[in-house]
C-alpha cells in the first residue's frame, strides 16, 4: 500500500490531479442539482420538464463538447514530450472550434418546438421544455468554450485552477438560481426560465475567468497563448481526426440516455418525475467521478508523450481502485438510505397520493442505480485511459453499436411495441451501462493503446520547455 501511494502515478499522484477535478465536476453537478431542487419546489411541471429539456440541450452540445475536451489529450502529450511551445497553438484550435459550435448550436432555437412536439410529453410540460431548451442552447457556446479553455490546465495536471474557476461559477449560479426561479428581492419570478438564465450567466463567468488567467504575461511567454493564435490547418485537422470520434462517441452516449428519458415521459408524468429525481441524485454521485476519467486520461496522455506507457498503466490501476471504493460506498447509500435523498425533492402542485407514489417508485429505481454505478467505474477509468492515448475510434464504434443495439432499439420496442412498464426500461439501461464498462476494460487489457500517439513525432523539448521547468520550480501555480 505504501509503495502504491508513493510511486509515480500511484494513489497520491492520481488523487492530486483528480480530486480538484472531482470538486470541479461536483460544482457543475451541484448547479444542476440545485436547479432541480428549486424547480421541484416551484411546480411538478417544472421538475418534469427540467431534465428532458436539459439533457436534450446537453445532447446537442455533446458532440462539440467532446471535440473541445479532446484538446486535453494534445496538451497532455505535448506536456509529456516537453513541447510547451505547442500548447498555445493546440488551445487556439479548440477556441476556433468553439466559436463555430456556438453559431450552430444557437440555430437550434428555431427547431425547438418541432423537437418537443415530436417527443410528445403533456402540453404544460412541453411548453416549459421549449423555453428552458431555448435559453440553454443560445448560451451553449459558452459551455463548449469553457471545456476547451479548461484543457489548458487539466492537460498539464494543474487541476486546482479548474476547480476554483468552476466553484466561482457555482457561487454565481446557485443564489441567482434561487432568486430568479422564486422572485426573491428585486428579481422577477421566472420559474424554469430563471433557471436557464442563471446557468448561462454562470458559464459566462467561468469563460471570462479562464480568459483572464490563460492570457497572463507568463502564459503568453511560456506557452505562446497569444502569439500562436493563428489558425493551424494541420493541427486543427489532427484535432478533428482524433477529437471528432471522441465527440461522436460522447454524442451517441448522451443520445442513448436522452432517448431513454424521453421514452420514460410516454409512460406518464409520475414515472417521468420519479425517474428525473433519481437521475438527478445519480448525477450528484456519478458526475464528480468524471474528474477521475479526465485525470486518468491526462496521466496516460503525459506518459504516452513521454514514451513511458507503463506509467499510464500504474495511473489506470490506481484510478480504478479508488473509483471502485467510492462507487461501492455510493451503492450502499442508495440501497440502504434512499428515503433521505428522495425527500430533498419536495414538490409543489401535487396530491399526497402522487407524492407518495413518486417516492415509492424512486426507492426501487435507486436500486437499479446501485447496480450500474459499479460498472460505471469500469467505463470511466478504462475509457479515459485509452482515450488519453488516442484510441478514440474504438470508443466511438463501441458506443455506436451498444447505444443503438442495447439502449435505443430495445427501449423503443419495450415502450411502443410491448407496452412494458418502467422497471423493464430501467433494466435495459442497467444492462447497457454494464456492457459498456466490460467492453472498455477488455479493450484496455489488449494493450493496443500503448503504441498510440496524437501529437507529431517531431515534438521535442524546446528552450521554452527548459524555461518552463525552471519557472515552475519557483512558482508551481503557473
Amino acid at each position: 500500500m505504501a509503495n502504491s501511494w508513493k510511486r509515480k502515478n500511484g494513489y497520491r499522484d492520481v488523487l492530486a490531479i483528480s480530486l480538484p477535478l472531482v470538486a470541479s465536476m461536483g460544482s457543475i453537478t451541484l448547479m444542476q442539482f440545485t436547479d432541480r431542487i428549486f424547480l421541484a419546489g416551484y411546480s411538478m411541471e417544472a421538475i418534469s420538464a427540467a431534465l428532458p429539456a436539459g439533457i436534450a440541450s446537453f445532447t446537442a452540445i455533446s458532440f462539440f463538447m467532446g471535440v473541445a475536451n479532446y484538446v486535453n489529450a494534445f496538451v497532455a502529450q505535448y506536456t509529456g514530450a516537453g513541447a510547451f511551445n505547442r500548447v498555445g497553438a493546440a488551445l487556439w484550435q479548440g477556441i476556433y472550434f468553439s466559436l463555430f459550435a456556438a453559431v450552430l448550436l444557437a440555430l437550434l432555437y428555431f427547431a425547438s418546438t418541432p423537437i418537443f412536439d415530436l417527443i410528445g410529453h403533456s402540453r404544460p410540460v412541453r411548453t416549459l421544455e421549449v423555453r428552458y431548451f431555448n435559453i440553454l442552447t443560445l448560451g451553449a457556446g459558452l459551455v463548449v468554450m469553457g471545456s476547451a479553455l479548461a484543457c489548458f490546465y487539466t492537460g498539464r495536471g494543474l487541476t486546482w485552477t479548474v476547480m476554483l474557476v468552476h466553484l466561482s461559477g457555482a457561487a454565481v449560479n446557485i443564489p441567482l438560481d434561487y432568486c430568479l426561479i422564486n422572485g426573491i428581492g428585486p428579481f422577477p419570478r421566472l420559474g424554469i426560465v430563471g433557471a436557464g438564465i442563471a446557468t448561462v450567466t454562470a458559464y459566462g463567468v467561468i469563460v471570462t475567468i479562464f480568459f483572464l488567467l490563460i492570457f497572463s504575461r507568463k502564459n503568453r511567454t511560456l506557452f505562446r497563448t497569444w502569439s500562436a493564435r493563428a489558425f493551424d490547418r494541420e493541427l486543427f485537422a489532427r484535432l478533428m481526426r482524433y477529437g471528432a470520434p471522441s465527440g461522436i462517441q460522447f454524442f451517441l452516449e448522451i443520445s442513448g440516455f436522452t432517448f431513454f428519458i424521453q421514452m420514460l415521459g410516454r409512460l406518464g408524468d409520475i414515472q417521468l418525475a420519479a425517474s428525473n429525481i433519481v437521475l438527478s441524485i445519480e448525477s450528484l454521485s456519478f458526475m464528480p467521478m468524471i474528474g477521475f476519467h479526465i485525470g486518468n486520461a491526462t496521466l496516460v496522455g503525459q506518459a504516452i508523450g513521454n514514451g513511458t506507457p507503463h506509467e499510464g498503466m500504474v495511473a489506470t490501476g490506481s484510478a480504478f481502485k479508488i473509483t471502485m471504493m467510492y462507487m461501492a460506498l455510493i451503492a450502499a447509500l442508495f440501497l440502504f438510505f434512499p428515503e433521505p435523498l428522495l425527500h430533498l425533492f419536495k414538490m409543489e402542485g401535487h396530491t399526497a397520493a402522487q407524492y407518495g407514489e413518486i417516492m415509492d417508485l424512486g426507492v426501487i429505481l435507486l436500486r437499479f442505480v446501485a447496480v450500474f454505478c459499479l460498472f460505471d467505474s469500469l467505463n470511466l477509468v478504462f475509457s479515459g485511459a485509452i482515450k488519453g492515448a488516442g484510441d478514440t475510434r474504438f470508443i466511438m464504434w463501441t458506443i455506436a453499436a451498444m447505444s443503438i443495439g442495447l439502449m435505443i432499439l430495445p427501449t423503443y420496442l419495450a415502450v411502443e411495441v410491448f407496452h412494458a412498464g418502467i422497471y423493464v426500461i430501467w433494466t435495459i439501461a442497467t444492462l447497457y451501462v454494464c456492457a459498456l464498462g466490460l467492453a472498455f476494460m477488455l479493450r484496455y487489457r489488449q494493450g493496443k493503446w500503448k503504441g498510440m500517439r496524437v501529437i507529431e513525432e517531431s515534438a521535442e523539448l524546446t528552450e521554452t520547455a527548459w524555461t518552463y521547468a525552471y519557472e515552475t520550480r519557483k512558482d508551481p501555480k503557473i
